[in-house]
């Protein structure tokens, strides 16, 4: 445990949720974009939020995922160094709104890691997980699978909630995300509502088996079978009617050589694997172009994975 500092600073990246047929089981961390968290003591109790990140959020402490987080960390602390004293959270998004690329998880796990880390960090990673997802379920609901890729970085299979049990998978090396966002919103919980409330048999089998399928492919660096097992027969097929240019993107990013491709999180992002920078810059250009081609104005890029997760950011240095 360190001396409580002054104010602390985190940042958590963005990531893809799901990653196919994970739905709220299986995600990764995306390296680049994510939300930064500033938090400073005050002599107001409680938590307030300075700057929300953006002016559609919310300014309200127990409506911000951040705010909801810190106040979990709060609780679980919940000694000395939190009575009467108060929090100030500044946010800084540089993830999209409603975008699919786990915002509001980065938000959760960037204040909670800058409170604990105001605090002296008494909590360890699993304490700071459930403080997050805490925050997380009040916005979009109980999942992990942004919160715990954007805390540990690289690519997670929450094996469990209750208890919490997580699996950090291996990262091939040559493996690549392409995220292509088009110009939309599409909340979560409203993304949710159009997931079925029973399955067939058939279609939880398919599903159970793509899942270890991508856990064996992702150990054996079988990046032909990581790419067969994206293929997710319960939320993309609901999902594909609230996203326009979707289906064709995802027909573009596959000729273009993509190993799968699928939704990013609930959407309206889309993501597709590939091996290495040549064919992550064919599949880029893929789905951009089919995006344009059906009236759809689109931000695509090429991510690694992010193998690092949340982390402190020190004064005079980056998010690197």
């Amino acid at each position: 445990m360190t001396r409580a500092a002054r104010s602390a600073t985190a940042f958590a990246p963005g990531g893809v949720g799901n990653i196919g047929p994970g739905l709220d089981i299986l995600g990764l961390a995306l390296d680049g974009p994510g939300d930064t968290v500033k938090a400073e003591w005050t002599d107001e109790p409680g938590i307030r939020i300075a700057d929300p990140g953006h002016p559609e959020l919310p300014r309200e402490p127990e409506r911000h995922s951040a705010s909801l987080a810190a106040m979990a960390v709060f609780e679980r602390v919940g000694d000395e160094r939190c009575r009467g004293r108060g929090v100030s959270l500044t946010v800084k998004k540089q993830l999209p709104l409603s975008g699919g690329q786990g915002g509001s998880a980065a938000s959760a796990v960037a204040g909670a890691v800058a409170v604990n880390a105001l605090l002296g960090s008494p909590l360890d990673p699993f304490d700071l997980l459930s403080a997050a997802l805490e925050a997380e379920e009040h916005v979009s609901g109980r999942h992990a699978d942004n919160i715990a890729p954007a805390l540990l970085g690289g690519i997670v299979l929450i094996r469990s909630l209750e208890p919490l049990d997580l699996v950090r998978l291996p990262v091939p090396k040559e493996l690549l995300v392409v995220v292509a966002r088009p110009d939309q919103q599409l909340r979560t919980v409203e993304a949710r509502r159009v997931l079925p409330a029973e399955i067939p048999r058939a279609v939880a089998l398919h599903q159970a088996a793509q899942v270890g399928a991508m856990v064996a492919a992702l150990a054996s660096n079988d990046y032909g079978l990581l790419g067969r097992a994206i293929d997710d027969r319960i939320a993309e097929p609901v999902r594909m009617a609230l996203l326009p240019g979707f289906r064709e993107a995802k027909r573009a990013a596959m000729d273009a050589g993509a190993l799968g491709s699928s939704i990013s999180g609930s959407g309206p992002t889309a993501f597709a694997l590939v091996r290495g920078a040549e064919a992550g810059a064919r599949v880029a250009a893929a789905m951009s172009a089919a995006y344009t081609a059906s009236g759809q104005h689109s931000e695509v890029r090429v991510a690694k994975v992010d193998r690092a997760g949340a982390r402190l950011i020190r004064r005079n240095q980056g998010q690197r």
